[in-house]
């Protein structure tokens, strides 16, 4: 089965848009969203009369004081007025969840064309003020001082594999340096430098320890970004691409109190995962590559069991054996991932879908694999709660 196979109809990324990530103060959220949306409109071969509803992903929880940002795309045209836009906010996996809703409104026949957008700027706030804000996607933490913010949440991930597996400070640093080297292939990525894998793994004055065991290079940069995908039901004329096809879609969130949850095994994400696994009727096997939620090269490499690659507590395997390079057998995180791409909260789950398109449409550029037909994305929003996966293919 396939989700056309189950609802009767397709599902089309058929244009997208995408900014640099980084840090970037000669632009605003409004700026940013109007950007991408153009471009993914224009991309897509329509006019934007022809959008029936709007889906904006954003987190915000405090780094902007500008707390209803849903009519900002209406920027981009007088034709948008009156067309009806939400504001979708699931924390980190807010764009994921903008994007599903669009599905769901596809599916609902509600709508025949519909613009998802992700954008956050973060960087024009106080360390302490995005700390604090990041914070309140965690239960326990939420409203409380710290000065580690969501990277003592992730270091407490990775005590507790470490606890139960053994030590893994070696194979983090592996993982960071294969996404920065990753990252340096892509135009659109906040860091763009190849740092070795000595340099990753050691800790010195340019790569401090954070929160133990994670050092700087363990940790996804603080970005502003935004990145658009227009949704439609048939492909559209003009199109600068063959549109991509989603295959399946899995949606799962966990219970919020860390005590209720098991810290090293990110449960709901698996199931998220194997919703979509089942919608598409497909296997890890068939996969040509993955993009993953490495908000911290811990939650990499938990993901690396979570999706079936190795058995739980063997994820320092894929990266050892070299599976998960761009030649290896299931490259994860070509894009440099949120580690080196950079994670605009809002809008990383669109652009992960954004990137497995260009992937799949073999419009990549020097991130380009060789002829890849089937991709998934996976998004997180919390530690493990909020969770998302799409599958994709190529025309």
């Amino acid at each position: 089965m396939s989700l056309r196979e189950t609802f009767g109809k397709d599902i089309l990324l058929t244009g997208w848009g995408h900014s640099r990530f980084g840090k970037l103060p000669d632009e605003t959220l409004e700026s940013l969203i109007v950007e991408v949306s153009t471009e993914a409109i224009a991309n897509a071969g329509i006019d934007a009369g022809q959008i029936d509803e709007i889906f904006l992903g954003q987190f915000n929880s405090g780094m902007m004081p500008l707390a209803f940002p849903s009519s900002l795309a209406l920027q981009v045209s007088d034709q948008l007025v009156n067309v009806p836009s939400t504001r979708v906010e699931n924390a980190c996996a807010s764009g994921s969840a903008a994007v599903q809703q669009g599905v769901k409104s596809l599916l609902a026949g509600t709508a025949k064309t519909v613009l998802v957008i992700g954008a956050e700027k973060m960087t024009q706030a106080t360390p302490d003020v995005v700390g604090a804000a990041l914070l309140g996607a965690d239960y326990d933490a939420a409203g409380t001082p710290s000065s580690t913010g969501f990277t003592g949440l992730f270091a407490s991930v990775a005590l507790a594999y470490e606890e139960r597996y053994g030590p893994i400070s070696d194979v983090l640093g592996s993982i960071a340096a294969k996404n920065h080297l990753n990252g340096v292939d892509n135009p659109y990525a906040q860091l763009r430098k190849d740092l070795g894998v000595e340099f990753c793994r050691t800790v010195s004055e340019r790569n401090p320890m954070v929160a133990n065991p994670l050092r700087r290079t363990d940790c996804s940069p603080v970005s502003d970004g935004a990145a658009a995908v227009i949704l439609t039901t048939a492909p559209t004329k003009g199109a600068a691409t063959d549109p991509v096809r989603l295959a399946g879609f899995g949606h799962a969130n966990d219970f919020m109190p860390a005590a209720r949850r098991d810290a090293t095994e990110f449960a709901a994400a698996r199931v998220a995962w194997q919703r979509a696994l089942s919608m598409a009727g497909t296997g890890i096997d068939e996969l040509d590559f993955v993009e993953v939620h490495d908000c911290f090269t811990i939650a990499e490499l938990i993901m690396y069991e979570v999706i079936g690659l190795v058995p739980n507590g063997q994820g320092a395997r894929a990266i050892e054996e070299g599976w998960v390079f761009k030649d290896g057998r299931l490259p994860v995180n070509v894009s440099g991932g949120l580690k080196a791409k950079g994670h605009p909260v809002g809008a990383t789950g669109v652009s992960q879908h954004v990137v497995a398109a260009m992937q799949l449409t073999g419009t990549a550029g020097a991130m380009q694999l060789d002829s890849p037909r089937r991709a998934a994305v996976q998004n997180m929003g919390g530690v493990g709660i909020a969770n998302y996966t799409s599958v994709l293919e190529a025309w």
